[in-house]
């Protein structure tokens, strides 16, 4: 650890989810649809982000604003169990509605989301001028770019960074995106939007493109596990089979949490990504982004084990 700065502050935008799962098919134009269950929790790449890294043993704190309405107050009671340090969530009657319907099917997810006021909480200084504050996670570059001076002023405080861009429409194929990204220590795209970004398709060609730009870039890719570019090395590390799957909602999230939490611990690079991919697994096994809290015992167990059977560093 740095001193005493274990602080980890994650911003972006909170949701309310609701979570429809039993889909036989989503519903097109003109169909309705009826789901076997539904849930209502707290959603968002930053709250997600910080409640896995709470549940595993580290302290987060959330960077958001949250409205007035019901929809806002029917996430409110999960927001304080989650064990995610809340003194710098900003309420305001302009921050809601936000709500994001999930329709689960097949392990997959569809998304449809209402955003609401600005990202940028009026807390973000005094949240980053914290004496125990000692990173930043931007859990989407939408809110990055709507507040462009986040990294700056993170580094001028002296914390580093993460960025998970996200996907959104309007921004993913920005030419600009990775230059506005400067000074990010990790960058965190899915295999989506590092093929977006990067603008190749060929997976390891596009990590390699974003390694010249960012320190420590990792890729993820779902089943198939996540890879990490850093310098002239990559690493490759499949996921485990054979688990149960009953929402993929923030397992990139998750992933994320479990990748920071072993970062600023000063963990090999190649134990940073199994301890990433062991939370992502885990994810998946509880419904809502944050539907499951991460045993740090069962973390070790996985990431331990993929490290043996998989791990190597590839120059």
């Amino acid at each position: 650890m740095n001193g005493g700065r274990n602080l980890v502050l994650s911003i972006g935008r909170l949701y309310c989810d609701l979570v429809f799962r039993g889909l036989e098919a989503l519903p097109r134009l003109g169909e309705e649809r009826f789901a076997k269950e539904v849930s209502v929790v707290p959603g968002g790449g930053g709250f997600i982000t910080a409640a896995h890294l709470a549940s595993l043993g580290e302290r987060a704190a959330l960077l958001a604003r949250i409205g007035t309405d019901p929809l806002s107050e029917a996430i409110a009671p999960a927001l304080q169990q989650s064990g995610v340090d809340l003194r710098w969530l900003e309420r305001a009657c302009d921050a809601g509605p936000q709500p994001t319907v999930v329709m689960v099917q097949a392990g997959e997810r569809a998304f449809l989301s209402r955003r609401a006021g600005k990202a940028r909480p009026t807390t973000l200084e005094a949240a980053l001028a914290d004496a125990e504050a000692r990173h930043l996670h931007i859990a989407e570059f939408a809110t990055l770019a709507e507040s462009p001076e986040l990294v700056s002023l993170a580094k001028l405080a002296g914390l580093t960074v993460s960025l998970d861009p996200s996907w959104d429409d309007a921004l993913i194929h920005d030419p600009d995106l990775v230059l506005r990204s400067t000074g990010t220590d990790i960058f965190l795209p899915n295999a989506s939007e590092a093929r977006a970004i990067a603008g190749c398709e060929d997976l390891d060609q596009a990590g390699r493109r974003l390694a010249r730009h960012f320190p420590v870039v990792v890729v993820k890719d779902g089943a198939a596990g996540a890879r990490l570019f850093q310098r002239e090395q990559s690493l490759n590390l499949p996921a485990p089979q054979g688990g149960p799957v009953l929402d993929t909602t923030g397992a990139g999230d998750a992933f994320n949490a479990g990748f920071i939490a072993a970062w600023i611990a000063g963990r090999p690079p190649g134990q940073a990504l199994a301890e990433g991919i062991a939370c992502g697994t885990l994810s998946v096994q509880g419904v809502g982004g944050a539907g499951i809290r991460l045993a740090r015992g069962r973390v070790a167990d996985i990431s331990k084990t993929l490290l043996e059977e998989h791990g190597r560093i590839d120059a």
